[in-house]
């Protein structure tokens, strides 16, 4: 019974990692750039969630209509101010770019909060379980944050799919000249995926800082588990993110549940290099450029 506890907990968990992780496959799909400063954006949003919540007393929850839009509107900015020029000179210059971005960020984190624990208090919501079985409880707030995850996938799919800005980003994808023979800015574009994949680690920020504590060095942990479910499932696939997500998510609460706690995060990386060793395109390749 414990084994099928774990299990769900790791389903679940699962959701976070796919909400870390979809603005860096989102990214990596569009530009072909993976994003080394993705980890601190999420923390930089659990900051500004803190400092919400702190200074005009609002729910954490409520704090996500206010992050998501501002990290949107960074994300733009940064992409047509700093990624741009960057990917101008070469695919090393913009990994070097991010990376400095993350140093900058975590520095810039400690100095304004310090290097002490934060968490978003939510009350008894941080408790709260439903019981399936006996035996088998399922949290409240790890439901929820799966659910939220599974709708901004859906709703990330649905707008690459069913839009003409979504389609527009995919072609630009394809093929960046074509593209803009058919009048698509392609910066314009490039700044848009980019707002996206900020928005959406904002809200895995906010909700990373209601379930768990966190500190200005948490990012690179982030980038960590986002960067293997993004492998796991597909490079620059939806649904292979929520795959990996689940995928990695579930190795490391069984390898803490059958071994010890401390091996949770190690089955996980042994699992991701087991994917990548047997599958290396990812579980499902053929969504990549969907």
């Amino acid at each position: 019974m414990t084994v099928i506890s774990a299990v769900i907990q790791g389903l679940l968990l699962g959701g976070l990692y796919a909400l870390y992780a979809c603005g860096l496959s989102l990214m990596f799909g569009v530009m072909r750039m993976v994003n080394l400063a993705h980890g601190d954006l999420s923390v930089v949003a659990a900051f500004g969630a803190f400092a919400l919540v702190d200074g005009l007393d609002l729910s954490p929850f409520a704090t996500v209509a206010i992050m998501a839009p501002a990290m949107a509107g960074a994300g733009y900015a940064v992409q047509r101010s700093i990624l741009a020029r960057s990917q101008r000179s070469g695919p090393l210059a913009p990994l070097l770019v991010t990376f400095g971005l993350s140093i900058v960020l975590a520095n810039l984190l400690q100095e304004f909060f310090s290097a002490d624990n934060r968490t978003l208090h939510i009350g008894e919501l941080a408790t709260d379980s439903v019981e399936v079985t006996a035996g088998i409880s399922i949290g409240v707030l790890p439901l929820v944050t799966f659910v939220v995850g599974v709708l901004v996938l859906s709703a990330l799919q649905r707008f690459l799919s069913s839009t003409a800005l979504g389609r527009a980003m995919r072609a630009t994808s394809d093929d960046q000249e074509a593209a803009a023979l058919m009048g698509i800015n392609s910066q314009h574009i490039y700044g848009i995926a980019t707002g996206i994949a900020f928005a959406t680690v904002a809200v895995a920020g906010v909700f990373l800082g209601m379930r768990t504590s966190f500190t200005p060095s948490t990012g690179p942990v982030i980038l960590i588990f986002a960067f293997e479910a993004v492998i796991i499932g597909g490079l620059g696939s939806i649904w292979g993110t929520l795959a990996g997500g689940i995928v990695l998510a579930v190795a490391q609460t069984l390898g803490a549940e059958i071994f010890a706690p401390s091996y949770g995060v190690l089955t996980g990386h042994l699992v991701f290099l087991l994917v990548l060793a047997v599958r290396p395109r990812g579980l499902l390749p053929k969504l990549a450029s969907a």
